[in-house]
C-alpha cells in the first residue's frame, strides 16, 4: 500500500509518525471514510465539509489548502491502482506532535494521512445488532465529530459480539436510540422511515444526510424523530447507513426479528434510489 502523508506519497512501510504525535498519544484528531468508484468519490463535498467543521471545532489547521484535498485523495487512489474500480479511502488528520500534557502546542504541526484499499464487497449482508449498556453521550462535543478516539465504540462492539451480534445498538443518556458503532439507524414505522435527530447524539452521517434530501424519489417519507426501544417492536423494517456500505438491512435486535425478519420493500427501494443517486454523481 502507498500512503499520502503531508504532501508526499510513500510506501506504507516508509511512513514515519512521531512518537509524540497527539493522534497517537491522546486521540487528538479526526477522520473521514469515503467510497470511490472509477476514481470518483461519493459525496466528496459533504465529507470535506464535515472535515472542515470538525477541524475548525477542534482548532486543528490543515497542512494542505482545503482546495488541495481532492487532488491528494485522487493521487492516493492512483498510487494504489484503485482509480478504476471500487475503493475505500480514509483521511486522518491529527494535531501533530506536541509536548507532554493536555494543552496543545501554540503552533500545531498537523499530520495528514490518506490511505486507500479495495472497497468491501457488496454481499447483501443482513445485520443483527445487540443493545449494549455503553451509552452515547448526546451532550458531548465529540458526538458531532468523527473523532479518531473510538474506544467507546470498540467497547460497545466487543459487548455486542460477545452476545452474538454483528454490531451494537447504543442509546443516549436520555434513553433514546442513537446509532450503532459504525452506522446511523432508520426504523420504518407506519410507512415512514424515522432516524434519530442529531440532538440525540448520532454522528451526522453523510449517507444519512443524503437520504434525508432524496425526497420524492424515495418510496416513503423520511423524517427525524426521537426513537425509544419500544419503537423497535412497532417497526416494519429497519436499515443502517454509512459511507462504505450505503444502505444495509437491519433484521433483528437482541435476537428478536424486526417485522418479518427479512429485508423489506422500503429498504430495498431506498437502497436502490440511494445507489442510483451517488452513481449518477460519480459517473
Amino acid at each position: 500500500m502507498n500512503v499520502f502523508i503531508n504532501g508526499r506519497i510513500l510506501p506504507e512501510e516508509d511512513v514515519l509518525i512521531r512518537a509524540s504525535d497527539r493522534g497517537f498519544t491522546l486521540g487528538d484528531g479526526i477522520f473521514e471514510t469515503m467510497r470511490s468508484q472509477a476514481g470518483r468519490i461519493h459525496c466528496l463535498d459533504a465529507h470535506l465539509e464535515r472535515l472542515r467543521r470538525s477541524a475548525e471545532r477542534l482548532r486543528i489547521p490543515l497542512p494542505l489548502g482545503f482546495s488541495e484535498l481532492p487532488e491528494a485523495l485522487t493521487n492516493t487512489l492512483v498510487a494504489n491502482d484503485l482509480d478504476s474500480g471500487d475503493a475505500a479511502l480514509r483521511l486522518t488528520l491529527t494535531r501533530g506532535p506536541g509536548p507532554r500534557g493536555l494543552p496543545p502546542p501554540a503552533k500545531p504541526d498537523p499530520t495528514l494521512i490518506i490511505s486507500a484499499a479495495p472497497a468491501p464487497k457488496k454481499n447483501g449482508r443482513q445485520i443483527r445488532v445487540c443493545l449494549v449498556g455503553i451509552p452515547r453521550n448526546e451532550h458531548s462535543p465529540l458526538a458531532q465529530i468523527k473523532s479518531i478516539n473510538y474506544l467507546e465504540n470498540i467497547l460497545a462492539r466487543m459487548e455486542a459480539e460477545a452476545q452474538g451480534g454483528d454490531d451494537a445498538l447504543m442509546r443516549n443518556l436520555a434513553g433514546h436510540l442513537a446509532e450503532t458503532t459504525v452506522a446511523n439507524l432508520f426504523l420504518v414505522i407506519d410507512g415512514i422511515a424515522f432516524t434519530p435527530p442529531l440532538e440525540d447524539g448520532p454522528l451526522p452521517g453523510v449517507t444519512r444526510a443524503r437520504i434525508l434530501t432524496l425526497g420524492d424519489r424515495l418510496p416513503c417519507a423520511v423524517a427525524e424523530r426521537h426513537l425509544r426501544l419500544d419503537d423497535i417492536a412497532e417497526a416494519e423494517e429497519a436499515f443502517l447507513t454509512n459511507s462504505l456500505v450505503g444502505v444495509q438491512p437491519l433484521v433483528a435486535v437482541d435476537g428478536n426479528a424486526i417485522g418479518n425478519g427479512r429485508v423489506g420493500p422500503y429498504t430495498r427501494r431506498i437502497k436502490s434510489v440511494y445507489e442510483e443517486s451517488v452513481f449518477s454523481e460519480v459517473s
